[in-house]
């Protein structure tokens, strides 16, 4: 029997599109693609996959049990800690729709995981799933230490906020240009982030700080 509450609730969320909180997946055929989606959610505001989703909005369904099981693979093998995801199956139309949701981790960063045992941590900005940058690392780091966070004016910061006064800088720009240990200068931006003395922002596929 159709569930017509089931069937408005999935066409309500196809509406609003891909977004900051919103993936379709129109089949799972790789679970650790599917994990980088669980990273960039889990370590930006939470979201939710819409599987068994076409691009346009069109639910075409699950088609196979492999495909569950690989969600599941993508959420306790390939993430690392392991993301904690809520699965809700809906039956419309003759089709099984699968929404995944991914609460906001607060152990970050949730890391995907290939087969070669590599590491990447994911964001979610807009529609898509970045690589995490070495600050946003930093960043989640002293998050778990929020004490150990401290700021002094030194010559090190001062030469940092110089480099950075006329526009924001990618990071490997302002290490050139600072001539200070990449690490350092990595320390000093996220020191300076926590404190919201600059900002980040991601532009023509880098990020900027400034």
């Amino acid at each position: 029997m159709l569930n017509t509450s089931d069937k408005q609730y999935l066409q309500s969320l196809i509406r609003e599109g891909e977004h900051q909180q919103q993936d379709f997946k129109y089949r799972v055929s790789d679970a650790q693609k599917l994990a980088k989606s669980v990273s960039a959610f889990a370590n930006t505001d939470g979201g939710r996959l819409l599987i068994g989703v076409r691009d346009d909005g069109n639910m075409s369904g699950v088609r196979s049990e492999e495909e569950i099981y690989m969600m599941h693979q993508a959420a306790y093998r390939y993430c690392s800690p392991q993301a904690s995801i809520r699965f809700d199956t809906y039956h419309v139309d003759g089709r099984t729709i699968v929404v995944v949701t991914v609460p906001p981790s607060d152990r970050r960063p949730v890391c995907a995981i290939n087969d070669e045992g590599t590491k990447k941590a994911y964001i979610r900005i807009a529609d898509e799933n970045i690589v995490a940058s070495p600050v946003h690392l930093a960043l989640w780091r002293a998050s778990q230490n929020p004490q150990g966070t401290m700021m002094t004016y030194t010559d090190a910061v001062k030469k940092i906020l110089e480099v950075l006064q006329d526009q924001p800088l990618p990071l490997n720009q302002i290490v050139r240009r600072s001539h200070l240990p990449r690490p350092k200068v990595i320390s000093l931006l996220t020191r300076l982030i926590h404190f919201r003395v600059i900002q980040w922002e991601y532009t023509n596929q880098q990020f900027l700080f400034g």
